[in-house]
């Protein structure tokens, strides 16, 4: 394990066994923050990986309590080591689940840096091949990950509420309503 940089804080991170945190994703952290402020929040973050969203989030925001999820054993072992290492285990629950399996309902926010990247492309991304696949690349055109989160987003927030997500180093929000009407689209 190394000690990797993120959002000013460092994280126990595991080379070939989870992806390793971007500075990208601090774009992610920062919408997150301001969209809940210092009030009490009850916030989702969806393919925690390492846990860098949830533990930066928990940090910059200390009333906000976060339900972390990921289906890699080594990103949940990860992650809980992280939360540890900041004794942030009476806020933040590290869950082995996919996507929101596990995640009450009620949530203010929902934040994802899911992988999104066609399995196709896996051979003209040289510079990604010391990620974990399963953490960087999805079947067909990339994007099923979040299509399903999109599905599911709004039956876990409360009115009001949000999804945030990371995409190609651009950060998206949704409200709740916008969420709804995506799924009418659908």
């Amino acid at each position: 394990m190394t000690a990797t940089p993120f959002s000013g804080i460092r994280l126990l991170s595991a080379p070939g066994e989870v992806m390793a945190p971007r500075p990208a994703t601090e774009a992610l952290v920062d919408a997150a923050a301001e969209r809940i402020g210092d009030g009490p929040a009850f916030v989702a973050d969806v393919g925690t990986g390492s846990g860098a969203i949830a533990v930066a989030l928990a940090l910059r925001a200390p009333n906000a309590r976060i339900w972390a999820t990921d289906t890699s054993a080594a990103a949940v072992n990860l992650a809980r080591a992280n939360v540890a290492g900041y004794d942030l285990g009476d806020r933040v629950d590290v869950q082995h689940a996919d996507l929101l399996d596990g995640v009450p309902r009620g949530l203010d926010l929902i934040v994802a840096n899911l992988p999104y990247l066609p399995e196709s492309l896996r051979d003209e991304r040289p510079e990604l091949a010391a990620e974990p696949p399963d953490a960087v690349f999805a079947l067909g055109d990339g994007l099923d990950h979040y299509r399903r989160l999109l599905a599911a987003a709004p039956s876990k927030l409360r009115p009001g509420g949000a999804l945030a997500i990371q995409l190609h180093r651009r950060v998206f929000v949704w409200e709740t309503a916008e969420l709804a009407s995506f799924r009418k689209a659908a």
